[in-house]
């Protein structure tokens, strides 16, 4: 109770990192892990806040893509004109639809890491005809390893750096540090995804102006 108590003495950071959270699947203008180090930074002096806090922002990640999944199975047409509002972005959909058939469980933990990446993949899987569920599943893992992943992030510069303000520096910078590579990764396997896509549909025109050998 004692932890519970200290978590929300701070509440008003608490609370905004968790709103911000659930916010990042529908408009990815904040990063939503720099609110959650400086909730994380402002509940360290305890070890079970940050666990307390952990939980909460995994189940705000999760409840999030619930919501925009939801929204965009009951208005497809919002949710397509979302998808077709940035020139490519239709293209980067159909990638991303091919990878989520392919390579399911790694693509939702990579595009959870990257800015903008979460929101794709739910209006997306949102828009499809494959069943949510499954989509789901790999959602709240990837929710509880970014939320693991970033609470620790913040803890742990707290407990290494005597100012709290170098820590949530060192915390922000290993975070864009860490989001930059995997976009890098995410660019490369839309990259791979859009070869194969093309391939495929040369081997097909191949195939269709080839005549038929009559025997």
């Amino acid at each position: 109770m004692s932890a519970a108590a200290s978590l929300f003495d701070s509440s008003w950071i608490s609370i905004a990192a968790l709103a911000a959270v659930v916010s990042d699947a529908f408009m990815p203008l904040i990063p939503d892990g720099t609110v959650v180090i400086a909730a994380t930074l402002n509940t360290s002096q305890t070890a079970a806040s940050p666990i307390l806090l952990g939980v909460g922002v995994a189940l705000a990640s999760f409840c999030g893509d619930l919501l925009l999944l939801r929204v965009a199975r009951r208005a497809a047409g919002w949710a397509q004109r979302r998808l077709n509002r940035k020139p490519g972005a239709a293209t980067a959909a159909a990638q991303v639809l091919d990878l989520l058939e392919t390579k399911k469980g790694r693509t939702i933990l990579l595009f959870r890491f990257v800015t903008g990446g979460r929101s794709l993949l739910d209006l997306v899987a949102g828009t499809s005809e494959q069943p949510p569920r499954h989509y789901l599943r790999w959602s709240a893992l990837s929710s509880s390893v970014w939320a693991t992943y970033i609470v620790g992030l913040g803890y742990l510069n707290a407990h290494t750096f005597n100012t709290s303000w170098i820590s949530f520096a060192v915390s922000c910078l290993a975070a864009a540090a860490v989001s930059a590579v995997i976009a890098r990764m995410v660019q490369r396997q839309r990259r791979l995804a859009r070869q194969a896509a093309l391939a495929a549909a040369a081997a097909e025109t191949e195939a269709a102006a080839t005549p038929a050998v009559v025997g």
